[in-house]
């Protein structure tokens, strides 16, 4: 299954993250949208990623680990999280069409655990869907999220390719 999700602009900070429609968290490929959309926002506000990902993590806010997970792998490569968007591609240096288009899929292996979920979202520089990894909160019905397995390299933007 694929559900696709279109933003006229990317949230700059939790506030505007918690006013998109996608904001009800109710299933996981719109957390899924929302927390790639967050990742955006890394290079011009690091701390504004954070809290909307903390946000998106629900009762489990990023260790320090992880944010140094996320600074290892989009430091000087900010430009995986918007490869992710339509249009996006290595001949653009990843610029994605506007208004922002992101696609999430599940297959059979996506739900195989209660109350778990692994659904997978296309970048522009690889040939193979990442994965990105949620939680259930029976209680309240909403999918958090719980490992961004996603950022892992992907082709350099064109520009940057000395074999491009």
């Amino acid at each position: 299954m694929d559900e696709t999700f279109t933003f006229e602009k990317l949230p700059e900070n939790v506030t505007e993250l918690k006013a998109l429609p996608e904001a009800a968290m109710d299933t996981p490929y719109k957390t899924a949208a929302l927390a790639v959309a967050a990742l955006c926002r890394y290079e011009a506000d690091e701390g504004a990623m954070h809290e909307m990902l903390d946000h998106l993590k629900g009762p489990e806010p990023l260790s320090n680990m992880e944010k140094q997970f996320l600074k290892d792998r989009l430091a000087g490569k900010a430009y995986k999280s918007f490869s992710f968007f339509a249009g996006a591609a290595p001949e653009n240096g990843y610029t994605p069409d506007k208004p922002y288009s992101i696609t999430v899929s599940s297959n059979p292996y996506s739900f195989t655990t209660e109350n778990w979920a692994t659904v997978y979202v296309k970048s522009g520089g690889a040939d193979s869907p990442r994965p990105v990894k949620l939680r259930k909160k029976p209680s309240t019905g909403q999918w958090f999220l719980n490992e961004i397995q996603c950022l892992s390299d992907i082709r350099l933007p064109a520009e940057a390719d000395p074999w491009a």
